[in-house]
């Protein structure tokens, strides 16, 4: 899998990901000088090249070849809330079939301290290039889980004392109301359509975020960051300044 922009090739650099590395001739002296420094071989070549790798101008200058992206083990997120000492904590995503919103709500997700982010099969942009760079790397970085079924697999996950908050502009509580201490699993729906009327039946509370009076609805990954951030607080996490 080719992968492009410099906060992505870069990240993978550093954790070894990489093969081949390709950058277009004309990029800052800094860009170089840092690849050198984690002892990266590279090939300078024109922009245009790139452009043509890639199928896209916005590369940045810095392309490299990695392994492709893959799912985690359907236990990865408990595995990794247990070695935190935390109550798990999953987004779940219904119908996110645009790859820059997959990619962007999988960084708020590592931002803001979840433990996996699961889709469905059928109703999920696939993994790519374009995934990876627009979570910054981040979809390398926490498990993300693929299911066949989204209200089955809801259902597991009440079998197994997780509670199932799902985010709704019609919701009657807002997200200052319930209970995060809990084991939890946050679902969110596509922008425009929101959840599916199975997915929602499926939820033990429907939740939504208070806007002004004439507000549009937040974008997907907007909405999710501030229902983890809730989650944080009320969690008692501290966050970097």
């Amino acid at each position: 899998m080719l992968i492009y922009g410099r906060n992505p090739v870069l990240e993978a650099l550093r954790e070894g990901l990489v093969g081949r590395v390709w950058v277009a001739r004309g990029v800052e002296r800094w860009l170089l000088e840092e690849l050198e420094r984690l002892g990266v071989a590279y090939q300078l070549v024109p922009r245009i090249e790139l452009d043509q790798m890639v199928k896209t101008t916005h590369h940045q200058g810095l392309v490299a070849e990695m392994e492709d992206l893959g799912y985690a083990d359907p236990e990865a997120p408990f595995a990794l809330a247990k070695r935190r000492g935390e109550a798990p904590l999953l987004v779940v995503l219904d119908g996110i079939t645009d790859p820059r919103n997959y990619g962007a709500l999988i960084r708020s997700a590592f931002a803001l301290g979840a433990h996996g982010v699961v889709t469905e099969e059928r109703r999920s942009a696939p993994l790519s290039a374009l995934v990876l760079k627009a979570s910054a790397g981040a979809a390398r970085r926490i498990p993300l889980l693929q299911v066949k079924n989204l209200p089955r697999y809801l259902e597991a996950l009440k079998k197994r004392n997780l509670w199932v908050y799902g985010t709704s502009g019609r919701a009657s509580r807002t997200i200052a109301e319930l209970d995060y201490q809990r084991p939890l699993a946050v679902v969110i729906g596509s922008e425009g359509e929101g959840m599916r009327r199975l997915v929602a039946e499926h939820c033990d509370e429907l939740v939504r975020i208070p806007l002004v009076e004439g507000a549009e609805s937040l974008n997907a990954a907007v909405a999710l960051g501030v229902v983890l951030y809730q989650a944080r607080l009320a969690r008692g996490a501290h966050t970097s300044q």
